[in-house]
């Protein structure tokens, strides 16, 4: 049985980066341990919703930041649980730094195998795993991005939403969503469940953001509760001060 979570109420992009601070800094959580909670959450939930792990393969596209390294957990998580996982790299291995580059490493030393979408046949090699996909994971851009996904990204969404058989899921947020405002912009992941981290996204509730969003469940990183207002909160001192 897990331990039960009960999320706040919808948070800003803003926001979600102060928690992360606070847990971090002030905490003394280490943004690796955070990252782990994540991927782990996220890969618990795509695993659940398979009714059967025999010869299922999920295939994870990844970015080089926090979201990537997310989904790098992810891919480490499922392969041990016996899935064949496939972890397509949107940006040469250099790119990540920090916790995401940490992770990397760990799937390389387990001697998983990438596809490289950024090199010149490489988008080829990924749709041809896209293809193969049952479950396809946007781990490519978080709360950090903006504007509209672009060059090999965009090319992997568009490829992921090409495909009529696999389960799409976001991790986060779906890629080329304002998760303040509920924006899509183009291409935009369109998923079918969105594993989002601590608490939902403002935007979510917008009226286009919920045709990419799908089913949301919200997990626990293991960040300390309370430490921020809700976002409503937010817009009102905001007014005031205005």
């Amino acid at each position: 049985m897990s331990i039960p979570f009960t999320p706040g109420p919808p948070l800003t992009c803003r926001q979600i980066r102060e928690l992360d601070r606070i847990a971090i800094q002030e905490i003394g959580i280490p943004g690796v341990v955070l990252m782990e909670n994540a991927g782990r959450g996220a890969a618990e939930f795509i695993y659940t919703t398979l009714s059967a792990v025999a010869g299922r393969r999920v295939v994870i596209l990844c970015g080089p930041g926090n979201n990537g390294g997310d989904g790098f957990v992810i891919a480490r998580h499922l392969h041990n649980a016996g899935l064949a996982v496939d972890v397509v790299l949107a940006a040469p291995e250099e790119r990540s730094t920090g916790d995401a580059a940490v992770n990397l490493s760990i799937l390389r030393r387990m001697g998983l195998e990438f596809t490289r979408a950024f090199q010149p046949s490489g988008l080829e090699a990924a749709r041809a795993a896209l293809q193969r996909a049952d479950v396809i994971v946007d781990a490519l851009l978080g709360t950090g991005s903006t504007g509209p996904p672009r060059g090999t990204m965009a090319a992997l969404i568009e490829l992921a939403n090409a495909v009529p058989t696999a389960r799409r899921v976001a991790i986060d947020i779906p890629t080329g969503l304002d998760a303040d405002t509920g924006q899509v912009y183009e291409p935009c992941f369109r998923a079918a469940a969105t594993v989002t981290m601590v608490a939902p996204k403002l935007g979510f509730d917008a009226p286009a953001a919920r045709l990419v969003v799908g089913q949301v469940r919200v997990v626990d990183i293991g960040a300390p509760r309370g430490s921020l207002p809700s976002a409503a909160a937010e817009k009102g001192a905001n007014a005031t001060g205005s």
